[in-house]
């Protein structure tokens, strides 16, 4: 009954049991998400889930990414270059901005393709790039309504971590820390696959993967389904 998504939050939970509570996890790849983790608590059962809540921000990478491809042939705006070199345009940014999805209460989740680049169709390729990464920026700052408190900072994993544009745009935006995981000793690069093992192991131990509070589904449920050769 949930959305399906995001399923790490468990895994960022088991990760910040010995850091300093509240903080958020963001995620940044082709859609962003988060994983506000309120403070530290029980691994097992459904207890995991007593101080969590997770859901999709808005756009990551993905329309960034898919302008400068369109334009440049380039898989990605390497660094935020392009961005730090282009003017925001304000009214594009509001038209992408009023989406039906921000007013929605999380948990939430969707899909890259969601959203409608197509008010900076006419903007020249840096203020294309600017627009785009305001609007990850400002869909991530617009999350913060839905928080139950206000995280010490805010840890970054995904690509966009390695976008010091990006990173220095939401340290003003979100004004608390916003570091990369690996502040912390986490391996921004590795922790997806780490989370999907971590799963695999909590789905043996017939533990829940996710709840009301990351996917909205009903109940804490077990996932996956065991396949055993022969």
């Amino acid at each position: 009954g949930g959305e399906g998504a995001p399923l790490a939050p468990v895994f960022h939970a088991a990760l910040a049991q010995k850091i300093d509570l509240p903080v958020c996890v963001l995620n940044i790849g082709g859609v962003a998400n988060v994983t506000w983790i309120g403070e530290a608590g029980g691994l097992d059962g459904a207890a995991i889930f007593d101080h969590l809540l997770a859901f999709d921000t808005g756009p990551g990478g993905a329309l960034l990414d898919d302008w400068v491809r369109r334009h440049t042939g380039a898989p990605f705006d390497a660094g935020g270059i392009l961005a730090a070199a282009g003017r925001v345009d304000a009214g594009a940014l509001v038209a992408l901005l009023d989406h039906r999805y921000f007013a929605r209460s999380a948990p939430k989740s969707l899909d890259r393709n969601d959203f409608d680049p197509a008010p900076v169709a006419g903007l020249a390729l840096e203020d294309g790039a600017a627009t785009l990464m305001a609007f990850t920026v400002e869909a991530i700052a617009a999350a913060r309504e839905h928080l139950p408190g206000t995280p010490r900072r805010w840890l970054v994993t995904g690509g966009g971590r390695h976008n010091a544009t990006l990173m220095a745009a939401l340290a003003v935006r979100l004004k608390v820390g916003v570091d990369p995981v690996e502040a912390v000793g986490w391996d921004g690069d590795a922790l997806e696959a780490q989370a999907f093992a971590y799963l695999a192991v909590r789905r043996l131990r017939g533990l829940p993967a996710s709840g009301p509070a990351t996917t909205g589904a009903r109940q804490p449920v077990v996932g996956g389904i065991l396949n055993l050769p022969g």
